[in-house]
C-alpha cells in the first residue's frame, strides 16, 4: 500500500489572500488590505488553494497496480450457490465464499450468495473480478470484514455485476452492495455494475479510492461513500443515489478526515440529496463532474477548493456551498434554484442574519457561468474577486442580486457580467442592508443610511431596510 501525500496530489496553485477595498457611500477608496478572518473554529485561516487545504488533511491510502502481480493470482470459480478453489486461504460454506489470507485472487462466474474477506489486519488482499455476477438477497454481495488494504481490480474486457439485499436492519454494520471495513481501492479497465438496493452502493469505513474502471452504481441511499476519505483519480463513473449523495465522506470525529478529492475521471451524478458531500473539505483539481441533484451540487462542510477540472451542475437548490470557497481554475457551469455559489455555515440567523460571520468566497481564476434563482454569488462573510471570467444570470430585485455579501466585497481583477451587462460593484449588497450608494431623489436613503436624499443613480440599498438583504423578514434563518 502507499500513503499518498496530499500536497503532491494537488495541482500547485498560486493564490495569495485577496486584497480589497472598502466601499464608501459617496466615493470609492483606494484598495486596502482586507481584514483577517477569525470568526469561528470552522473558518479556514489560510490560503484556500487545493495544495494548502489538502496539506491540512490526513494522507489517504491506495493500492496501486504495481504493488501486486496478476501472475500470482489463484482462481476462485463461482457456480450458482457454491464455489470452488484450490487456494488454502479460501473457504466455501454453502453460498458464502470466505478469503482468510493475504494474496491475489481471480474471481469469475456467478454466485447466489456473498464473497467475504476476513483476513488478518496486516493483510493485502487483491480481488481480480473477471466476469463476476454476485447476487445476495440477504446482505452485501462483497463484504470486507477485516484486512489492512483491499483492492478490487476489474479485468481487461470483463463485465461484472454485484447486487445486495432490498433492505437492512437499522443496526446492520454492513449495509452496502460492496461493504468494506478496510481501505478499499478500485482499478482496472473492465466494468462494474453495482446495485445497492437496500442502502449504499460502495462503502468503506476507511478510505475509498477509485483509480480507474467503468463503474455504474445505483443506490437507494449514497452511491459511493468513503468515511475517512473518498478519492477519485480516474475512471468513468455513472452514479445514481436515490435519497442520498453521489460522492460522500462523513467522518465526524477527526477534522483531518471526512474529505473528498477529485483529480481525474469522468463522473456523472444524479442524487436525491447532494452531488458531492464532504464532512470537511471537497477539493477538485481535475476531471469532469456533472450533477443533477435535489439539494447542493458540490458541498464541503468546511471548504470547497477548485483548482481545475470541468464542473457542471444542471439542477440543484444551491450549486456550490461551503463555509470557505476558493476557485482558482477550471470551467464551472452552475444552475441553481436558489443561490449559485454560497459561502455559508456559520451564520445562525435571527438578529445576526446580516452580520459578517467569517465565511469566505474567493475567486482568482477559472471560467464560471451561473444561472441562479436567487443570488449568483452569496456570502455570509466576504467576497473577493481577483481573476476569472464570471457570467451571472440571477434575480435582481433588491433582495436577491448577482453579488451579495454580509461583509466586504473586494474586486481587484477578473471580469464579471451580470444579467447581460458588465457588473457594477456599486450595485452589490455589502454589509447589513447592502453596500449603499446613491438613492433616487425622494427614494430610499443612500450612502450610510442616514436618510439624506441621494442623487440619481442605481446604487444598492443603504442603511437597514425593513426586510433582510435577501428580501426575507428579519429573524428568518440564514441561507
Amino acid at each position: 500500500m502507499k500513503r499518498q501525500i496530499l500536497a503532491a496530489a494537488a495541482i500547485a496553485l498560486s493564490g495569495a489572500l485577496l486584497v480589497g477595498c472598502a466601499a464608501a457611500a459617496d466615493e470609492a477608496e483606494a484598495p486596502t488590505a482586507a481584514a483577517s478572518v477569525s470568526a469561528g473554529a470552522d473558518v479556514f485561516s489560510g490560503d484556500l488553494s487545493a495544495e494548502e487545504v489538502l496539506a491540512a488533511n490526513a494522507d489517504y491510502t491506495t493500492v496501486n497496480d504495481d504493488e501486486w502481480s496478476a501472475a500470482d493470482a489463484v482462481d476462485i470459480e463461482l457456480s450458482g450457490s457454491s464455489a470452488s478453489s484450490s487456494a488454502a486461504g479460501v473457504g466455501v460454506d454453502e453460498s458464502t465464499v470466505t478469503i482468510t489470507e493475504a494474496g491475489v485472487y481471480r474471481v469469475s462466474g456467478a454466485l447466489d450468495g456473498r464473497l467475504v474477506v476476513a483476513a488478518p489486519d496486516d493483510a493485502l488482499v487483491v480481488l481480480i473480478l473477471d466476469g463476476v455476477d454476485i447476487d445476495n438477497t440477504a446482505g452485501p454481495a462483497i463484504e470486507v470484514q477485516s484486512a489492512d488494504d483491499v483492492a478490487i481490480n476489474l479485468a481487461d474486457g470483463s463485465e461484472n455485476t454485484v447486487s445486495d439485499a432490498a433492505s437492512y436492519a437499522d443496526d446492520a454494520t454492513a449495509n452496502a452492495a460492496i461493504d468494506a471495513r478496510a481501505d478499499l481501492t478500485i482499478s482496472g479497465s473492465g466494468s462494474l455494475s453495482v446495485h445497492g438496493n437496500g442502502n449504499d452502493g460502495i462503502s468503506s469505513t476507511d478510505d475509498l479510492v477509485i483509480l480507474s474502471g467503468d463503474l455504474t452504481v445505483t443506490a437507494a441511499d449514497d452511491a459511493l461513500r468513503g468515511k475517512d476519505a473518498l478519492v477519485v483519480e480516474g475512471g468513468a463513473l455513472a452514479l445514481a443515489a436515490g435519497s442520498g449523495d453521489g460522492l460522500k465522506s462523513d467522518q465526524e470525529e477527526d477534522e483531518t478526515r471526512g474529505y473528498i478529492l477529485v483529480t481525474g475521471g469522468d463522473i456523472d451524478i444524479t442524487a436525491g440529496d447532494d452531488g458531492v458531500q464532504a464532512q470537511t473539505d471537497t477539493v477538485i483539481t481535475g476531471g469532469t463532474l456533472t450533477a443533477a441533484v435535489v439539494d447542493d451540487g458540490v458541498k464541503g462542510e468546511v471548504t470547497v477548493s477548485v483548482g481545475g477540472g470541468d464542473i457542471t451542475v444542471t439542477e440543484s437548490t444551491e450549486a456550490m456551498e461551503a463555509v470557505n470557497i476558493g476557485i482558482f481554475a477550471g470551467v464551472l457551469d452552475l444552475t441553481a434554484s436558489d443561490d449559485g455559489i454560497n459561502a455559508s455555515g456559520l451564520n445562525t440567523g435571527g438578529a445576526d442574519r446580516e452580520t459578517d460571520t467569517g465565511e469566505r468566497l474567493e475567486i482568482s481564476g477559472g471560467t464560471i457561468t451561473i444561472v441562479a434563482g436567487a443570488d449568483g454569488l452569496d456570502s455570509n462573510g466576504t467576497i473577493g474577486i481577483s481573476g476569472g471570467d464570471i457570467v451571472i444570470t440571477s434575480a435582481d430585485n433588491g433582495g436577491d442580486i448577482p453579488v451579495d455579501a454580509n461583509g466586504e466585497i473586494t474586486v481587484t481583477g477578473g471580469t464579471v457580467t451580470a444579467n447581460g451587462a458588465e457588473w457594477d460593484p456599486a450595485t452589490a449588497q455589502q454589509g447589513p442592508g447592502g453596500m449603499g450608494g446613491a438613492g433616487a431623489p425622494g427614494g430610499m436613503p443612500g450612502g450610510d443610511g442616514s436618510g439624506a436624499p441621494g442623487g440619481p443613480g442605481a446604487g444598492g440599498f443603504g442603511g437597514t431596510p425593513p426586510e433582510g438583504a435577501d428580501g426575507m423578514a428579519p429573524g428568518a434563518p440564514a441561507q
